[in-house]
């Protein structure tokens, strides 16, 4: 049986296995599309390749019902999924890059990368279920910490540390790195013996329910209690702004002159080690404060972080020069409030898991928000190209402002 120390470098090391793939994705690919000459329009379209975090829903309860082996029920789906990861990122380190102006070409490096989400996505169930049951409520709140801090370093080395080693590793030796880094983040759990959950199994009633039974059953949980409504709000609105801002901050550094290694080093790297320092802090302020007062303030903070890259925006359009310290220092803040942000709400969404349904319905709160944020995502490069930067950038801290009000209303339900 593990000690509390050991389930959190458990808990972290997978977090972190998660984030490298997902850093590339989110960090780097964007500016190195839009150093090509991508138009911000194409850039939101590769949001298609993070379908598989938005839709998970679909088969997170066969995770939660069904072990794969004798492994355990969880790490029976966690250690294949994150040996799939090691594989697809052997096999992109083979990738002739260059070879990307070729429609087959671009739809096999579309295909892997897809691959690649829908296998970290998969995991993304599996260790949230392990997580719930695991951690008792008291805890919950370091166990977000470690979560939050583990992926962001993976975002670290998976998005900026990438952009630094494409100028001297080049693509091959760095995508070998990269697979080495998840198969090492892999021996915690291939070392670990899980212990016995919750039943999984399914009462007869439930299992002979049509699909659109079994779901209008499963949602009717969310449905039961006004608090429990007032939070499926909070849900759809918590990442509006960060799918409406999502293309325009990372290519709006590119515009504003700063090259691959200023952005891996001291936008990612510098803002994503920001984060940490967020998450941590956001685990101190839980263990003295209320979770509802903290998503309250961490919400506020993320507006006026939002408020920086408006003053960016209007210098760059009004062509005013700008030193790049006030660069990293913006896009460092809002990394900060980011994290604590999702510490809080992580936080809640563990809390409002069922142990019994525990990887569904951590996957299902988390699927509203990446659905929402992901559809936005992909149109929100258009608007960006029509408005202009520092017009778009006002809508879209407005549009934040009016994101307090479900907030307060599910404050106003909470027991």
């Amino acid at each position: 049986m593990l000690n509390l120390k050991q389930v959190y470098i458990l808990l972290f090391s997978l977090y972190w296995a998660q984030g490298l793939p997902v850093g590339f994705m989110t960090h780097a690919l964007p500016v190195i599309l839009r150093a090509q000459g991508v138009s911000l329009a194409h850039i939101g379209g590769f949001g298609l390749l993070m379908l598989p975090w938005s839709i998970k829903i679909f088969w997170a309860a066969y995770v939660d019902r069904f072990a794969l082996s004798t492994l355990g029920h969880y790490r029976s789906w966690i250690i294949p999924t994150q040996l799939c990861s090691v594989i697809i990122l052997i096999v992109l380190s083979f990738f002739p890059i260059h070879t990307l102006d070729q429609p087959s070409y671009l739809l096999i490096f579309f295909v892997l990368l897809l691959l690649m989400n829908l296998t970290g996505a998969t995991q993304d169930i599996a260790t949230d279920g392990l997580a719930v049951n695991l951690l008792k409520s008291d805890q919950q709140h370091w166990g977000n910490t470690f979560q939050v801090v583990g992926s962001r370093l993976g975002f670290i080395v998976g998005g900026g540390a990438v952009l630094w080693c494409l100028d001297w590793l080049h693509w091959q030796n760095t995508f070998l790195a990269l697979a080495v880094l998840v198969f090492l983040n892999t021996l915690p759990v291939l070392f670990y013996r899980e212990p016995q959950h919750l039943s999984k199994t399914t009462p007869d009633s439930v299992a002979s329910q049509s699909f659109m039974q079994a779901v209008k059953t499963y949602l009717n949980y969310f449905q039961s209690s006004k608090e429990l409504k007032a939070w499926l709000l909070v849900l759809i609105s918590f990442k509006v702004a960060d799918g409406l801002a999502g293309p325009l901050l990372k290519p709006l550094m590119v515009d504003m002159g700063l090259n691959f290694t200023q952005i891996g080093v001291f936008i990612t790297m510098f803002g994503a080690v920001a984060a940490l320092l967020g998450a941590a802090i956001a685990g101190l302020l839980l263990k003295h404060y209320s979770r509802v007062h903290c998503l309250v303030v961490f919400s506020v903070l993320k507006i006026i972080s939002l408020g920086g890259y408006i003053v960016l925006a209007y210098y760059y359009e009004a062509q005013k020069h700008i030193t790049p310290i006030w660069l990293y220092g913006v896009n460092a803040f809002e990394d900060a409030c980011s994290a604590m942000l999702l510490v809080v709400m992580l936080t809640l969404v563990m809390q409002y898991s069922r142990k019994q349904f525990a990887a569904t319905d951590f996957t299902f709160q988390v699927s509203i928000m990446a659905t929402v944020s992901g559809v936005l995502y992909l149109g929100s490069g258009v608007v960006g190209d029509w408005l202009g930067y520092y017009r778009y950038l006002i809508v879209i801290c407005m549009v934040s402002m009016l994101c307090l009000a479900p907030i307060y209303y599910w404050k106003n339900k909470a027991r």
